[in-house]
């Protein structure tokens, strides 16, 4: 069985899957990093530094051999590889590596100690029945985790800790003197303290006693718990923060460009609590608009390498759970200090926009700033305004809507996607027990926002990211104002959306800084969507990868408001490569931009924190050095990867809870997906997702067409395929493993 690995790092990864392409294909030469760039026509400096580096990876890894100073071959001699294990529900495992183009599979029985995300050394053994590279795990080079959630399980001389994930595939063994109080059936977390040679189990101890089963705060840790993110503060970092002085002095508002006066508002959900961005607008003598981007100045009060800043790396991000916020910052940062609450003075890290009528961007300026918001609205209450265009600061609200528009419509020209996202929601009772489901809808004003948002943190990055020339004598030009002015990029800037026409620009290497990259998608997923969507009745033509984003755009426009809408947008999403953070920028493809960074959340992003440093840096003309940013990056994707994780677990469970109480009832749902062991189908009211299993499907027996992505009945030939409607009945909940079980309901 083969299967494609999944990349850490896209493009190193990638790069190493080119090389060892060609050097597999051409065993007996040797290449040096100079040919192998010619090969892959890859000629700018930083690349062939990159390929050197592979290179001389590889070879360190017993991959490659050197067969001269600076040449490289296959080591066809070398039988082992290193990898992280992605263990499957019958304890089998593929080992995602580098070394090769495909995973290892590895069998239950050579699977031995070895855990779900474990960095391990494995044997490679050539399968020759069925063609594919299987694998013995030899040993363990490092464990991903030792700490698990789960259930214990008492009796009167052990005890056992159940864990909740399906990717641990065994139970730890806990002595009775290491149980720190948990009760039989109680959720913990029990932690390995070793695995005896030979033994089946590990021998654990339970370090923290989460509570009952089914009660909603014990249910929120355990999740957060299981994907090894924290629940809570520890005291020294919440004293740090309430330490911190709230009043604002005269001589820091004398370092920063004052918008006190100048009309300023919030928009943000309902129930919002930390405020972070804030946009202000007035008109200019010469009739152009000045927009400014607003951004808590939370750089200023969580100082680097502080106890509050370690803390807030470590997490790396906020998580957004179902029913609560675990936020980055401690709440008096997060909600209080740095909340741009209104009719309070607040200290922010700005971008100032000059803008004609038609949203051409005539100046920016970077900088501190000091704001008052004069007013804070819901996105339902900035709605009401655009639609009925009455209501508090109607001309401001109605202007930005109007320029923003603009900005959206010149994104997607440039090929921009536009994905439409569903965000599921849930009622609670008192409890934290979902009552009701509903859909929040995107709409103008939530659009606003993030369309001046996107303008701040592409045109951040590409001030840092570019070096702008005067093309009257070809020397850097780069007007600045002192002190609380901060420095203006350029003067005049002439196309809005393409950063390469603004000026005769170059790239500046002295300038390292964190970007948000987006890869192009892998070329074999975005052939098999387009197959897909072709086959369930949709058009969809491909010339090009580069073609693709107006191809989707295209598409998506053909499916608003169909049934299959919402499971051919998340097909899609998950056809594109996923988008990380890094110093090695090579642009953004969802958005159409060369250059994109994170600079509007400090108050629950990391890497915006570490922006905001690196521009203050900058516009006073100090130079940074790269040491760690790398490595400063990849743990806020890492990070973030968990959080949406996490996330998605509190809405499968909140979702399991609520058709807990609706077992039998029937719902009009969707096929989202077709398996050789069932339908996945959506209900179309909520779009809580279960599954039909195909042993549940009576009067035929179906057999599975992956060419076609649909179940077809031997005997009678009824098929089911994605995006058929179906008449369903909930059969069976599984809280524990958020699972939902469907069976075909009678047609009346």
């Amino acid at each position: 069985m083969k299967k494609k690995h999944k990349s850490k790092d896209p493009i190193k990864s990638i790069l190493t899957k080119d090389i060892t392409s060609i050097l597999e294909k051409n065993p007996k030469k040797a290449f040096n990093y100079k040919q192998i760039a010619g090969i892959l026509r890859m000629d700018d400096p930083a690349t062939r530094t990159l390929i050197n580096e592979i290179l001389v990876e590889l070879k360190d890894r017993n991959v490659l051999e050197e067969a001269q100073r600076g040449c490289f071959k296959m080591n066809v001699s070398n039988p082992y590889i290193t990898g992280v294990v992605d263990l499957k529900g019958n304890g089998a495992a593929y080992v995602i590596t580098d070394d090769l183009e495909e995973d290892v599979y590895v069998a239950p029985k050579f699977v031995r100690t070895a855990m779900h995300g474990d960095t391990v050394k494995v044997y490679i053994i050539s399968n020759k029945k069925t063609g594919s590279t299987d694998g013995e795990i030899v040993e363990i080079i490092k464990r991903a985790r030792t700490e698990f959630v789960g259930r214990v399980q008492l009796s009167a001389r052990f005890a056992f800790l159940i864990p909740d994930s399906t990717k641990m595939n065994v139970d730890l063994f806990i002595p009775l003197e290491h149980l720190k109080g948990a009760k039989d059936g109680q959720k913990a977390i029990g932690r390995i303290t070793e695995w005896p040679r030979g033994g089946k189990n590990p021998v654990g101890e339970i370090i923290d006693v989460l509570g009952e089963p089914g009660d909603n705060d014990v249910e929120m840790h355990a999740i957060l718990a299981e994907f090894g993110l924290p629940y809570s503060f520890p005291r020294d970092v919440e004293i740090l923060a309430d330490k911190i002085p709230i009043e604002i002095s005269q001589q820091e508002i004398e370092k920063r460009r004052d918008f006190r006066k100048i009309t300023t508002f919030t928009i943000d959900p309902v129930d919002a609590k930390d405020f972070d961005d804030a946009l202000s607008i007035r008109k200019l003598e010469n009739g152009n608009w000045e927009i400014g981007v607003h951004i808590a100045d939370v750089s200023h009060y969580v100082k680097e390498g502080s106890g509050i800043d370690k803390e807030a790396f470590n997490r790396a991000t906020s998580i957004y759970l179902v029913d609560r916020v675990v936020p980055m910052l401690p709440e008096v940062l997060s909600n209080n200090v740095c909340s741009l609450r209104p009719n309070e003075e607040k200290l922010c890290f700005s971008a100032v926009f000059e803008m004609d009528d038609d949203a051409r961007l005539i100046k920016e300026w970077f900088g501190r700033t000091i704001i008052n918001s004069d007013r804070r609205f819901t996105y339902e209450e900035a709605q009401e305004v655009i639609e009925t265009g009455k209501g508090d600061f109607q001309d401001e609200v109605l202007t930005l809507d109007r320029l923003a528009k603009i900005l959206r419509a010149d994104r997607f020209k440039i090929g921009s996607i536009d994905f439409h996202t569903i965000e599921v929601k849930f009622k609670m009772d008192e409890k934290g027990n979902p009552i009701g489901v509903y859909i929040k809808e995107q709409k103008d004003s939530n659009e606003l926002v993030e369309d001046f948002m996107l303008l701040a943190n592409r045109r951040v990055a590409t001030f840092v990211g570019m070096k702008h020339t005067d093309n009257s004598d070809g020397k850097e030009k780069e007007e600045s104002a002192n002190g609380k002015q901060g420095k203006l990029n350029h003067k005049n800037i002439k196309d809005k959306n393409k950063d390469e026409q603004l000026t005769e620009i170059k790239l500046d290497p002295l300038r390292p800084f964190v970007y948000r990259i987006h890869p192009t998608p892998n070329e074999d997923k975005l052939r098999t969507f387009v197959q897909f969507v072709n086959k369930i009745g949709f058009k969809m033509t491909l010339k090009s990868n580069a073609d693709a984003s107006f191809a989707l755009n295209k598409l998506i426009k053909e499916v608003e408001g169909k049934k299959e809408e919402n499971m051919i947008s998340q097909l899609a999403i998950r056809t594109m490569a996923k988008a990380i953070y890094t110093t090695k920028n090579i642009g953004h493809y969802g958005l159409g931009f060369k250059y994109y960074s994170h600079f509007t959340s400090p108050i629950r992003r990391y890497p915006d924190l570490m922006v905001h440093r690196l521009l203050a840096q900058y516009l006073e003309g100090k130079t940074v050095k790269a040491e760690g940013l790398e490595e400063q990056c990849k743990h806020s994707s890492d990070m973030e990867k968990l959080a949406s994780e996490a996330e998605r677990a509190s809405i499968k469970y909140k979702q399991a809870q609520y058709l807990e109480e609706r077992i039998g009832e029937a719902f009009d749902g969707v096929i989202s997906g077709v398996t050789e062991w069932g339908l996945y189908v959506e209900i179309i009211e909520n779009k809580c997702e279960g599954m039909i299993r195909i042993k549940d499907i009576e009067g035929d027996f179906y057999i599975y067409d992956e060419e076609s992505y649909c179940l077809i009945g031997k005997k009678h030939g009824k098929k089911y395929q994605i995006g058929d409607k179906l008449k369903i009945e909930v059969k069976k909940v599984d809280l524990m493993k958020k699972q939902i079980d469907f069976m075909l309901a009678e047609e009346d």
